[in-house]
């Protein structure tokens, strides 16, 4: 798929390599992408509004304000864009960026935007190597944003080294490759998606549980992305705060993991693929006290009784369906996910681990492994929307196979 039609928003900062940016602007617009363009007040040093306006074909802004007082919005323009790309990014706008230092507009527009964020850093190599920036490339990478990386070259101080912004024509290409791998929209196309999301509750009186810190955000960002690829997804949520307002989803509210397997089971036959997120409670207290339990100087004993397993009564009444597991785990990791996709009649089944920083609950970014019998694949740390992409990817290549 090309970049036709696509929303481009390019930022631009301070660094002698924005000349070049008239030959990004110029490719996106012959191959019929739209293209609007911002800069930092320190750009403007090095290219004008005019010749980027006149290649765009739209007004350059650099303020929130323009000359004859209107306000540039740059909620409008990060909501607008399908990609931002910020080339040249100067080690100054790449720290602003990571750390929310927003006293621009390029700032103030990055951290409204919802669309992903490609980044092509541009420095003297001293720079390009620091410590700092090293970090800050992490980060940001941390946060989903894809890093186009600095080429080597005879850079602006003479020094021959690695901080040489990509050329115009990788940038395009990686942008554009990421539309044509990234084109999924209708890809599950009358496909019936359940997805189970967050914890379960388990009472043990009128005001207390056993529960966990599932936040539910892994199962709801799978949903929303499954409606975008066309399926009709039933998602049955336990407790959480968690909102989802896509047409295609069908959201089921439970507590207990006793009323999330009734739940399952009226839908379970007539879904293509079931992706098990939620994280269940193992154990419920064997009688649920009627009354508040007082507190008292004595030990309280609670009883527990195993829960039903889900996923392993899932699998064990599949037919058709295409069934995923998730595994977190904090030792043996790969060999408790390999033996819970083995025991529990699973096609594919997603590992995290709480010893990842930066995955697990409570976290909006996840680091995975994804196994099947026969494959596995690794993932860098992402957000948890753009993990729920990667997920769906796989299921999909399987649906292939």
């Amino acid at each position: 798929m090309s970049v036709s039609g696509k929303k481009i928003l390019i930022a631009v900062s301070g660094g002698i390599a924005a000349y070049k940016i008239h030959f990004l602007i110029r490719d996106f617009v012959k191959k019929g992408a739209e293209v609007q363009v911002i800069m930092t007040p320190d750009a403007e040093n090095f290219v004008t509004k005019l010749s980027l306006s006149t290649l765009s074909r739209k007004p350059v802004y650099s303020d929130f304000y323009g000359d004859n007082g209107t306000w540039n919005s740059h909620v409008e323009m990060a909501l607008w864009a399908d990609v931002m790309i910020v080339a040249p990014c100067t080690a100054n706008t790449l720290a602003k960026m990571v750390h929310g230092m927003c006293d621009n507009l390029v700032i103030a527009t990055y951290m409204s935007a919802k669309c992903p964020v490609f980044i092509a850093p541009a420095m003297d190599l001293d720079m390009y190597a620091h410590p700092s920036t090293k970090k800050n490339l992490e980060l940001a990478e941390s946060f989903g944003h894809m890093i186009i990386p600095a080429e080597s070259g005879e850079l602006a101080s003479g020094l021959i080294g690695q901080g040489r912004m990509a050329e115009p024509v990788t940038i395009f290409n990686t942008v554009e490759h990421y539309f044509t791998s990234h084109n999924h929209s209708g890809s599950l196309e009358g496909k019936t998606v359940l997805i189970t999301a967050g914890p379960t509750y388990e009472a043990i009186d009128p005001v207390r549980f056993i529960g966990n810190h599932s936040s539910g955000k892994m199962g709801f960002s799978l949903a929303e992305e499954a409606s975008k690829r066309g399926a009709k997804v039933i998602l049955i949520s336990g407790p959480s705060s968690q909102t989802i307002n896509e047409p295609n989803v069908e959201l089921h509210k439970v507590t207990s993991a006793k009323e999330m397997l009734a739940k399952v089971f009226e839908f379970y036959d007539r879904i293509d693929i079931g992706i098990a997120s939620a994280a269940v409670a193992d154990y419920a207290p064997k009688e649920v006290a009627k009354e508040k339990i007082k507190k008292n100087d004595e030990n309280l004993t609670i009883e527990l009784v195993k829960n039903p397993d889900i996923l392993k009564t899932m699998g064990e009444k599949k037919t058709h369906q295409f069934l995923v597991g998730f595994a977190l785990e904090t030792q043996n990791e790969e060999e408790n996910a390999k033996g819970k996709l083995e025991k529990k009649n699973l096609d594919m089944i997603v590992l995290n681990s709480l010893r990842d920083e930066g995955a697990g609950f409570k976290n909006d970014t996840n680091k995975i492994k994804i196994f099947t019998k026969t494959e596995k694949k690794e993932f860098n740390l992402k957000s948890k929307d753009d993990v729920a992409k990667d997920i769906l990817d796989f299921v999909e290549s399987q649906l292939l196979k």
